[in-house]
């Protein structure tokens, strides 16, 4: 596999007012693009800010699942949410 810079990745993270920025691919794909930023020259805060693998763990299996999951993480990390179960949470009294 070829390995680039992703500079468009790397000026969404510079930006100091950016809400969200992911990107998706497999967790070794993560952990592969983890040491380009840093070649790059990003600061660790701003590495920090990198959502990979994109979305949240709904065992999706097609394309709308998985824009459902990564909508799901963005509303989570607005307005503070788990991302866990509701039902669990209110029935059980679980945080």
């Amino acid at each position: 596999m070829a390995r680039h810079r992703c500079y468009l990745l790397e000026a969404a993270l510079r930006l100091p007012d950016i809400a969200y920025a992911g990107a998706m691919g497999s967790r070794r794909t993560h952990d592969d693009r983890l040491a380009r930023p840093v070649e790059a020259g990003l600061a660790e805060e701003e590495i920090a800010r990198l959502s990979s693998p994109i979305g949240l763990d709904l065992g999706v299996r097609t394309p709308e699942e998985t824009a459902i999951s990564i909508a799901a993480e963005i509303v989570a990390g607005r307005w503070g949410g788990s991302g866990g179960s509701v039902f669990s949470t209110v029935f059980f009294g679980l945080t």
